[in-house]
């Protein structure tokens, strides 16, 4: 599979919305993601699939870059796609993009009861360090917060236990 990986412009906004709406309960608005492309501290990088000579866009990320820190606020993959390795890819990008604006940390909000995006985030190396009660609007399930340290992750790339 050929993947590639960009910033999102604001011509893909109806795809992105097209998986926001089918990745989750309580969707951003089409204003919300708008605004983040307007937002100087604020990237949204899309991940696609090239086939049949188009690409597809697959999933996407949204964060925050403010002074040394990196904010997750969304990622997303098609519904369809999971279980390819394609939410990794996008967040090993976000890393990547934290790691060049030399941030010390990564911070995200993940679901309590979604376990395999949870896990992915551990097998990147996110710990989880406290939890949100009902933060979640829509049915108030709580949320993990989770850290990213990106001095120690690259320790132990160096250092491997």
């Amino acid at each position: 599979m050929e993947l590639r990986i960009r910033r999102m412009q604001p011509e893909d906004l109806p795809a992105v919305m097209e998986i926001e709406k089918v990745a989750f309960t309580n969707p951003w608005s089409v204003e919300m993601v708008k605004k983040e492309l307007t937002q100087d501290w604020s990237t949204v990088l899309l991940i696609e699939e090239h086939g049949a000579g188009l690409w597809r866009l697959r999933g996407f990320s949204i964060f925050w870059l403010v002074q040394d820190e990196q904010h997750v606020l969304n990622v997303a993959t098609d519904p369809a796609q999971r279980r390819r390795g394609l939410g990794r890819r996008v967040m090993e990008a976000t890393l990547e993009a934290g790691r060049a604006h030399r941030c010390r940390i990564s911070t995200l909000e993940v679901r309590r009861g979604n376990v395999a995006a949870t896990e992915m985030y551990r097998r990147l190396g996110f710990r989880p360090v406290g939890m949100r009660p009902n933060y979640y609007a829509d049915d108030r399930e709580d949320a993990v917060v989770m850290v990213y340290d990106f001095a120690q992750a690259a320790a132990q790339a160096t250092n491997p236990a």
